[in-house]
């Protein structure tokens, strides 16, 4: 198949004229070789600026993620609030998400991911305002559902644009690089929040969001979305502007014309659409792995990571950021070896993490509730956190990196929105009630988010595919294949 597709490659340029253009896997693009280059290239300023727009999506992101967690205590006191209280204004960004979550395929495709960044900034930046200023708890409650609405779009927005923009060559480097800024804004969060009052910390939150509006002004539009609403003279100025203005795109356009043109023949783009047989397997999986990692307690380590580390007995700034740095670590590490490892074995080895350190912290506060190793045991709680934070950094972002890779245009919506859809729904389940499971049980508690990540880990095993280095139509043919 592949030499097929140079080959026909080769064909379509000596047709317009380029005899001596050979299509260059190795660059991701298209060049020549005794005559000088002409080749669509890896990486471009715009795509960079592109990248760094989405980036800011999902740093502000992190920071709704990481808000709740150093200024637990503070916000309590100040306005008074009870333990469910607080459960439910750090758990209420979760329904949020399931707001979001539920239209984010939808209202993506409707409006381009463009103007849905657009759209999206209005709420985050409106989010902290109301929580800087508030006078009333319910206010504060009204701005983080209005983050949480953000989130729930923003996440599977800022993946899917940067897998669009992106060739194969790069394309799991940069969503990872994208993804990697949801640690670092949760760790802005932890390591600013333990010096800052909680009113400040939600002004510079808005920072992401200012720096967003000034960067849309000078990026394109996703190439795939505009093949899809037929704008072809948009979608060719996209791609020399990502490739470069001296970059040969025909190659590029014709393939993403040929391939959006040839699912409209099979699809009116119904939501039933994603339950079709070459769909399920796929759609299982996602949900699955989004389900089960939420299920695992990302949420609740997000949320309350400072409350767990006093109760612990490990000091909340030291533990705050010390995570920060290990996330900031890992994460590089992740972007790193995702273009060369691939997807599967990252996950498994991050959902293994995920696993073992869970339990290390629920061996933890088994040693403290029976006052045994009462030296060792926060020691124990400590690795066992960061372990956690480490293991979700590398591979918290590849289930949404597979969502984009392993559905088509025309159902990658539907497929978005009910994968964000469970996924919200699950970790709000997990946010809200952790504060009550906690007092039920701490060693229970982590025992039960182990198992969750130990079936993650079966899941991965047996039904991920590989997806590194293979366009959509390689991947898409390879599902359709194993479900018949």
């Amino acid at each position: 198949m592949e030499q097929q597709r140079n080959e026909a490659t080769e064909r379509l340029l000596s047709r317009q004229g380029h005899p001596n253009l050979v299509y260059n896997e190795e660059n991701g693009g298209v060049g020549v070789g005794d005559e000088g280059l002409v080749t669509v290239s890896n990486f471009t300023s715009i795509l960079g600026l592109s990248t760094l727009t989405a980036a800011c999506i999902t740093f502000g992101f992190g920071c709704a993620i990481g808000y709740s967690s150093p200024t637990q205590s503070s916000i309590m006191e100040d306005m008074g609030l009870s333990v469910a209280e607080f459960s439910l204004f750090g758990s209420i960004l979760s329904i949020g998400s399931l707001i979001g979550a539920a239209i984010s395929g939808k209202i993506t495709d409707l409006f381009g991911r463009k103007m849905t960044m657009w759209i999206l900034n209005l709420f985050y930046i409106g989010g902290w305002l109301a929580i800087a200023f508030t006078k009333a708890p319910s206010l504060l409650n009204l701005g983080r559902l209005s983050l949480g609405f953000t989130n729930g779009i923003s996440n599977y927005l800022a993946s899917i644009y940067v897998a669009e923009i992106t060739t194969k060559n790069v394309r799991g480097r940069f969503t990872i690089i994208v993804q990697l800024l949801t640690g670092w804004g949760a760790s802005f969060m932890f390591v600013v929040g333990s010096f800052v009052h909680w009113r400040t910390l939600a002004l510079l939150a808005t920072i992401p969001g200012l720096l967003q509006l000034l960067l849309l002004f000078f990026i394109p539009e996703s190439p795939q979305w505009l093949a899809k609403v037929g704008r072809e003279k948009e979608l060719e100025a996209a791609l020399l502007c990502l490739r470069g203005d001296k970059a040969d795109i025909s190659h590029e356009a014709t393939e993403i014309k040929d391939y959006v043109e040839s699912l409209k023949s099979f699809s009116s783009e119904g939501i039933l659409d994603i339950f079709q047989k070459q769909y399920v397997r796929p759609l299982l999986t996602v949900a699955g792995v989004l389900v089960l990692m939420n299920l695992g307690g990302i949420n609740a380590l997000a949320y309350y990571s400072g409350a767990i580390f006093v109760s612990a007995g490990v000091s909340s700034m030291v533990g705050l950021i010390t995570v920060a740095a290990t996330q900031t670590v890992i994460g590089i590490l992740g972007a790193t070896l995702i273009d060369k490892l691939g997807r599967r074995p990252l996950l498994l080895v991050s959902s293994a993490g995920l696993c073992f350190s869970s339990f290390l912290t629920g061996v933890s506060f088994f040693l403290k509730d029976f006052n045994w190793w009462d030296q060792g045991s926060p020691i124990v709680a400590f690795i066992g956190v960061l372990m956690y934070m480490g293991s979700y950094a590398l591979g918290g972002v590849l289930p949404l990196l597979l969502l984009s890779e392993l559905f088509p245009i025309n159902v990658k919506g539907s497929a978005g929105s009910i994968c964000n859809l469970m996924g919200n729904f699950t970790g709000w389940l997990v946010a809200y009630y952790f504060n009550f499971l906690i007092e039920w049980s701490s060693t229970g508690t982590f025992f039960i988010f182990s198992a969750f990540s130990f079936a993650n880990f079966i899941l991965t095993a047996t039904m991920v595919p590989e997806t590194k280095g293979r366009t959509v139509e390689e991947i898409r043919a390879s599902i359709t294949h194993s479900s018949d």
